[in-house]
């Protein structure tokens, strides 16, 4: 099996793209921000200075490690999903659900290894920028050598790899379980309701998060910048639950906005018709607009919240909370761009599978300007239910927080912070959809049926 996954990365490459792109960039985020232990290590670095190269090596690192599983999982899953009819054959010529769980881990471990290895390089080079940045901040003592050693490339090579292992085995699971007429069915259709594991896991993100905001508003309430500690990580917990739920919340979505949607006409029918049977594979583009809607809005807004409340009470920052505000603006520009990157990714990924699908609509008579508005169509609605799950996750970071720092849960800042993401949100998730479909109609119907 382990012949027949190389033999399908070598098959496959462009398929593969989104899922290496993600290791590739998640390896370089690891690397770059473990750099900072190695560098915490050498010899002659001040007290203060290895404290704040620890915290933003271990905190950031950490995030990093969970969105990487998050991310490549959810690549994967596409990946996979896109080749029900495949893994229906090999089940009818024999192959064990064992054979090809480790036929799909296989393809993850070489993508995983090669994609490290590769990102060692701009890693290097991360790493010294972030250095500089804390450098020229005065967070760390001038002079302080930058090192990239042992911890980075241990953490980067080895948590990538396990990363792409434990998604791909997540992905392989289920996969490998389904029996070949099921499997063949979910080409036409991707409508499975989620697993009790699934419910249960998105559930429980969302059961810590609401927790973190009330020890915000409660046990944190009058103690400064600290609030941050529990009220940072809860829009982060709550967004990755959502996120778990998407597929569920989206076929909801479908089951209500039917109705007005084929009321548009043609498109608005082809929109409704493919929330319905591929709820799966929208979900995938769902996930990352959650995540950058929630993290962006809720880490941002409660940083001007931050600021106004120093600048109201007229004192200055110390240097632990110019610490926190540089992790704040490096985590949140950390995750916000992997989410942008990722977003575009699977698009790009998901579009490029619809050939086929395109190719039949086309065949029926709809000619290709219907197929892009209603491209077009379904990318809002995709933003839409983001933007929204998004927000809500990010207000259980924004209100807690803006409660206990001032005393008044409705924040007077951060409207135009929160537009502005949700009109990046919308430009990234339209545009790349329609440019992708623009692409994919390039090949005739004929030829993309065939």
């Amino acid at each position: 099996m382990f012949a027949l996954a190389l033999s399908s990365l070598r098959h496959r490459i462009a398929g593969f793209a989104a899922s290496f792109l993600a290791m590739f960039l998640g390896a370089t985020i690891l690397m770059s921000f473990a750099a900072m232990l190695d560098t915490a290590g050498r010899p002659g670095v001040d007290t203060t200075s290895k404290e704040t190269l620890t915290t933003m090596g271990t905190v950031v690192g950490g995030w990093g490690l969970l969105l990487v599983v998050f991310a490549v999982s959810s690549t994967l899953t596409l990946s996979v999903r896109q080749r029900s009819a495949e893994m229906a054959l090999l089940r009818n010529i024999g192959a064990t659900p064992g054979q090809v769980t480790r036929m799909i881990v296989g393809e993850s471990a070489v993508l995983a290894a090669a994609a490290a290895l590769l990102a060692i390089a701009p890693a290097m080079l991360g790493g010294r920028l972030l250095l500089a940045l804390l450098d020229s901040t005065g967070q760390v003592g001038a002079g302080v050598p930058y090192a990239f050693g042992p911890i980075a490339l241990g953490m980067g090579l080895t948590i990538t790899l396990a990363a792409a292992t434990l998604a791909a085995l997540i992905t392989a699971r289920r996969a490998a379980r389904a029996g070949a007429v099921e499997a063949l069915g979910a080409v036409a259709a991707d409508d499975r309701k989620l697993s009790r594991k699934r419910i249960a896991l998105g559930t429980g993100f969302l059961l810590l998060a609401l927790n973190l905001a009330v020890v915000t508003a409660t046990a944190m309430k009058g103690k400064g910048s600290d609030a941050m500690q529990t009220a940072g990580q809860t829009s982060i917990w709550a967004a990755i639950g959502l996120a778990v739920l998407a597929p569920a919340i989206l076929r909801k979505v479908a089951a209500s906005a039917a109705a007005p949607l084929e009321r548009r006409g043609l498109t608005g029918y082809l929109v409704a018709q493919n929330l319905r049977r591929h709820t799966g594979r929208l979900a995938s583009v769902v996930m990352p607009v959650v995540l950058f809607t929630a993290i962006g809005t809720g880490t941002l807004v409660m940083q001007a919240v931050e600021n106004d409340a120093m600048a109201a009470s007229g004192l200055l920052k110390s240097n632990e909370q110019k610490n926190v505000e540089t992790l704040n603006f490096v985590v949140i520009g950390m995750i916000v761009a992997f989410a942008a990157i990722m977003l575009i990714n699977t698009l790009v990924a998901a579009t490029a599978a619809r050939r086929r699908e395109f190719g039949q609509i086309r065949l029926a008579g709809a000619t290709p300007r219907q197929v892009l508005k209603a491209v077009a169509l379904e990318g809002a609605v995709l933003t839409a239910v983001g933007v929204v799950l998004g927000t809500a996750a990010s207000l259980l970071t924004i209100l807690p927080y803006a409660y206990a720092r001032t005393g008044d849960a409705v924040p007077g800042t951060g409207a135009g912070t929160y537009l502005a993401i949700v009109a990046v949100a919308a430009v990234l998730t339209v545009a790349t959809g329609y440019a992708a479909a623009r692409r994919a109609l390039r090949t005739p119907a004929i030829a993309a049926v065939a």
